[in-house]
């Protein structure tokens, strides 16, 4: 009979060849993995609960400034006989005009929106107009900016000249040019305080030897033009002929431009 405490004294190996193979193989593949070198983890690593700072912040929202005056009524038009220029929906009758550097116009909420360009950004009217006995009238509204909302150029029988209002620093109002001064030269310099997103009315009379215009009710130019020379300040504006409305380095909105036919003077000229 053999020894009992045989068995005791099998070796590693002989004990390995006892068990069941599944189960060597299994302790042989812990072994290998245990000394095996460690690889790289190709999961990506957690997302940090710190997030980095954005590269645009969010700007809050602003208030549109054209929301109150859109809806803000329009005076009535004095007089008989006026004829729209602007249905408040499209730029039919109108084109941009190709100043170099000029900003966007678009047309909303019953508003021609001129934003500003570097430096002018204008509309120029395509259909037939006439050269001489007409009024035309608009709403004008500076934006932004701080020179001139309205550079409102017409015809003055074969000539051409431009009412400026709010130009040279935003105050200026005056009729570029005669005889070669322009409006910040000549007796129809005037100086007037704007706001900024407030409506003005703006209106010229051209009739045969007379220039007249208005801001609201207010007769701020009245010249006779009889021997002098009308022309346009040289430069970008002549792009406005025949007729134009152009802002400078400001943000322009107009809205209710029409026109009428005239046969004379409003009254009697003043005397500067």
């Amino acid at each position: 009979m053999g020894n009992p405490n045989a068995s005791h004294r099998l070796s590693l190996s002989s004990r390995i060849r006892l068990l069941p193979s599944s189960f060597c193989v299994l302790l042989l593949w812990l072994a290998g993995c245990a000394t095996e070198p460690s690889k790289p983890s190709t999961q990506p690593a957690p997302a940090s609960t710190t997030s980095a700072p954005a590269a645009f912040p969010a700007v809050p929202d602003q208030k549109d400034p054209l929301k109150e005056p859109a809806s803000a009524p329009s005076a009535p038009f004095e007089g008989e006989g006026w004829q729209s220029l602007f249905d408040g929906l499209t730029l039919t009758g109108w084109h941009e005009t190709k100043f170099a550097g000029h900003g966007e116009v678009e047309t909303r909420d019953g508003l021609l929106l001129m934003k500003m360009g570097d430096p002018f950004t204008g509309i120029n009217w395509t259909n037939d107009f006439p050269k001489m006995n007409y009024e035309i009238a608009l709403d004008a509204m500076r934006v932004s900016g701080s020179d001139f909302f309205c550079g409102l150029t017409v015809p003055v029988g074969d000539s051409f000249c431009s009412l400026i209002v709010g130009g040279w620093g935003g105050a200026l109002v005056g009729i570029s040019s005669l005889d070669g001064m322009d409006a910040s030269e000549n007796e129809t310099s005037k100086y007037v305080t704007f706001q900024q997103a407030k409506w003005y009315r703006i209106r010229l009379r051209v009739t045969q030897d007379r220039l007249e215009a208005w801001i609201d009710q207010e007769k701020l130019v009245d010249v006779v033009t009889t021997g002098k020379r009308i022309s346009l300040r040289p430069g970008e504006i002549e792009e406005s002929k025949p007729l134009g409305i152009a802002c400078w380095q400001t943000s322009a909105a107009l809205r209710q431009i029409k026109m009428r036919r005239i046969d004379q003077p409003a009254d009697k000229p003043k005397k500067y």
